[in-house]
C-alpha cells in the first residue's frame, strides 16, 4: 500500500479521529454510569420519575 509523499500526514490523521472516537465512547460510558448512579440515589431519596407513572397515577 503506497500512500505517496503524504503518508505521514494520513496516518496521523487517522490516529487522531481513532483517538477523538475512543475518548467519546470512554467519556459517554463514565457519564452514562454516573447519571445512572445519580438516578439510583434520587430514587432512593423518594423522588420519581414522571415517565415510571402508571395511568392510574395521571388521573
Amino acid at each position: 500500500m503506497a500512500l505517496g509523499p503524504y503518508a505521514s500526514f494520513i496516518v496521523t490523521s487517522y490516529a487522531l479521529v481513532a483517538a477523538v472516537v475512543a475518548i467519546l465512547i470512554t467519556w459517554i460510558a463514565i457519564d452514562f454510569r454516573r447519571q445512572k448512579a445519580r438516578l439510583r440515589e434520587l430514587e432512593a431519596s423518594g423522588i420519581t420519575r414522571r415517565s415510571g407513572r402508571s395511568a392510574a397515577d395521571i388521573r
